[in-house]
């Protein structure tokens, strides 16, 4: 290796050493906090393979689902154009719609762009005088866009870091945010053939609040025959759910033409318990995929709760199949993913990934 490689090596080492002793102190007791976050869409996946793999393949996500779980994959497209489509079945009847584009370009990098949006669907306006409804209806607007940027230094590592615009719009009063991501892809780990760690710093960014004319109010005064003035409620602010994770994958061929793909990634956050993801892909001559997984998360120490010690995390198990193929110079990945939630309706995504 030459010695530009060397030092690029060990400073990417140094940054994942420095972001794994950053996690634990800083983010310590975020499972009492869980549900007081601002934008929570962060947090929506993205992207069937990766979710069918439990979300366990931050050191090897590549193109544009990286764009999501590791913005540093983005760079290891093969194709020098690319877009991809998704779609989510949410919990609640709600819709994730992902979108995303990018160029690849010599000797400067990767661009990608990204579109994620939520279809709410109506939500019945009620007041204190009408606890039932007014007649009137709202429809929020939830809508994420980002721009990344990715690079490969060496034929082994790569680094990428995505800025994303937070819309969130709900009847009169909106909130406008920024988040940044960032994140380092290290391959051939020890030498090691197939053995790849990767780190992504997600959702940080300055507080969120609401505000507009939605949030003006009339107060009157007791026995005041004048009409009364308007004031503005001060929404408080909150904090972005800002993750850590760390993870590590293993590729090896087990056959002619099969491939078996093993991962894994603890996952720190700021405002939940920490969580836990195992995943595995199964791919044969490259063109079809078989994938599976699975979530956890510690136990909460919240003894709010009505059952004690029991864990507030609601997913679990994950599969998945995908099909590759090319179609002339057009290079065609459908991809499906089934993602278990507790108490709600379970995850189908279904992604079609394109490349020229």
């Amino acid at each position: 290796m030459k010695q530009p490689a060397v030092k690029i090596s060990i400073v990417a080492l140094a940054f994942l050493v420095l972001v794994s002793m950053a996690s634990t102190p800083s983010y310590a007791g975020g499972e009492n906090r869980t549900g007081t976050n601002a934008a929570p869409e962060l947090l929506i996946p993205v992207g069937a393979r990766d979710i069918a793999m439990g979300g366990a393949s931050i050191a090897i996500s590549s193109g544009l689902d990286a764009i999501f779980w590791n913005p540093a994959g983005l760079a290891r497209a093969k194709n020098a154009a690319n877009a991809m489509f998704s779609h989510m079945n949410y919990i609640a009847d709600i819709g994730v719609d992902y979108v995303a584009v990018s160029g690849a370009f010599e000797g400067f990098g990767s661009i990608g762009l990204s579109i994620k949006s939520l279809s709410i669907g109506d939500i019945k306006v009620t007041t204190e005088d009408a606890p039932d409804g007014t007649g009137q209806v709202i429809n929020p607007t939830v809508v994420n866009i980002g721009l990344t940027y990715s690079r490969l230094l060496t034929d082994r590592i790569s680094v990428g870091a995505t800025a994303t615009l937070i819309s969130n719009r709900f009847d009169r009063v909106s909130a406008t945010g920024f988040a940044f991501n960032a994140g380092v892809q290290y391959s051939g780990l020890a030498g090691v053939s197939g053995l790849s760690v990767g780190v992504a710093v997600k959702n940080v960014g300055p507080q969120m609040k609401f505000d507009g004319e939605g949030l003006l109010r009339q107060g009157n005064i007791n026995d005041v025959l004048r009409p009364g003035s308007f004031y503005q409620v001060n929404a408080a602010s909150f904090e972005l759910p800002s993750t850590i994770e760390i993870g590590l994958s293993y590729g090896v061929d087990v056959a002619e033409n099969n491939v078996v793909n093993l991962a894994s990634v603890f996952q720190n956050n700021n405002f939940a318990a920490d969580e836990y993801k195992v995943g595995a892909e199964y791919a044969y001559d490259n063109t079809f995929f078989v994938r599976g997984g699975y979530n956890f998360s510690e136990k909460t120490k919240n003894s709010s709760l009505p059952v004690p010690d029991q864990t507030t995390y609601i997913y679990g198990f994950t599969a998945g199949a995908g099909v590759h193929y090319l179609v002339g110079s057009l290079d065609l990945t459908l991809d499906y993913a089934y993602r278990q939630v507790k108490f709600l309706d379970n995850n189908h995504i279904f992604t079609l990934s394109l490349g020229f």
